[in-house]
């Protein structure tokens, strides 16, 4: 029996909510955790056809790329469709969940996909995410480093871009005297006592930082473990706005619009004078990410692909870069095999869905 709640962890998993921005709302919107699903819904935005689809297709969880809900409600009286959606989904009993900007942070997430069906390589993060990594020593006696060490990895400590498993180790003697009271794994209570011991160094996310002190602790065989936590300016290359990447071949400029306007069924493609050079760099965001054109200018793009940007933003970049733009709904439409992949891995029995309601607020004459 797959509940509400399993959905929910296969999808925080691979995109964490701690991974969101500041101003966002992932996560579980309406709905209780413990009810078991009869069928995901899958879709870009929730509005009321999109609720009705899911009712006439017996799914009792919609599973959204865009939050419903973005700022408290003050009442639900059906004054908007926020609030219509909300009070059609609890009558049915139809629970909302949102991956926004996590999934647009993690790794293999929107902009992987957009750089996919693009044909992009050695894809890598644009902007990455700064202040969110911690440093961990801990000082263990040398016969129990690798039972910490590994308890730490499986944790999620350790992970420098493409590499797992990372840490420094030095060895070294420990000292301390044990108290009245104590039971030390060494030594003798009352007498100073000198412990050949190795201190391991390693990273890790911030937001996992009790769950990798709680491995750590149950790992360690003394009763008082001694380690210091530290917060790194590192910035976290595997996570964070936007993604760069490069195609096969230099290509000429209007062939790769042409490519980009069909590869997402564009209704119009809006972009900056051509420079009449051939383009070998993309970087690219999805959804409103009109603000990272000068990330993607200093990483020497040649052309940035986004959803959404500013008139006098695209000023700046004219003579400099190609600026493209498609669309919101356009760059984030292939969010919903994101969802598919995950959830029909985790849950291959559970019945799923892709929404046939084309969401898209714009259209084009």
């Amino acid at each position: 029996m797959v509940k509400i709640k399993d959905i929910a962890n296969a999808l925080e998993m691979f995109a964490p909510l701690p991974l969101q921005d500041g101003f966002d709302n992932a996560g579980l919107q309406i709905g209780l955790t413990e009810a078991e699903v009869t069928g995901v819904l899958l879709c870009l935005d929730v509005t009321e056809s999109v609720v009705d689809e899911a009712i006439a297709s017996g799914c009792n969880l919609i599973v959204s790329h865009h939050p419903l809900i973005f700022s408290p409600l003050k009442r639900i009286t059906g004054n908007s469709y926020v609030e219509r959606c909300v009070l059609k989904a609890l009558a049915a009993g139809i629970a909302v969940y949102s991956a926004h900007t996590n999934l647009d942070n993690a790794p293999g997430g929107v902009n992987y996909r957009i750089a996919e069906k693009l044909g992009l390589r050695n894809v890598r993060i644009l902007a990455p995410k700064e202040d969110a990594l911690l440093k961990l020593s801990v000082y263990v006696p040398l016969s129990s480093a690798d039972t910490v060490r590994e308890a730490l990895f499986a944790a999620g400590c350790g992970n420098i871009g493409n590499y797992g498993s990372c840490s420094y180790n030095i060895e070294g003697t420990g000292t301390f005297l044990a108290s009245e009271g104590c039971n030390p794994y060494c030594g003798e209570v009352g007498k100073l006592h000198k412990e050949p011991e190795m201190r391991i160094d390693t990273v890790m996310p911030a937001y996992i930082k009790n769950r990798v002190i709680s491995a750590l602790l149950n790992a360690h065989p003394y009763e008082e473990p001694a380690y210091d936590i530290y917060p790194l300016k590192n910035c976290w290359g595997s996570v964070g706005t936007g993604v760069i990447g490069e195609l096969p071949d230099e290509t000429e400029e209007l062939e790769v619009l042409c490519k980009i306007k069909e590869t997402f069924s564009a209704g119009s493609l809006r972009y900056t004078p051509l420079l009449g050079k051939k383009v070998k760099r993309i970087a690219l965001c999805g959804g409103a990410g009109g603000s990272f054109a000068g990330a993607a200018l200093s990483a020497g793009a040649d052309l940035y692909l986004t959803g959404e940007a500013r008139y006098h933003d695209l000023f700046n970049y004219t003579g400099k870069m190609v600026v493209a733009v498609i669309g919101h709904y356009e760059s984030e439409q292939y969010t919903v095999d994101i969802f598919a992949e995950i959830i029909g891995k985790s849950f291959p029995d559970v019945k799923i869905i892709k929404s046939s309601i084309n969401t898209n607020p714009v259209n084009y004459l």
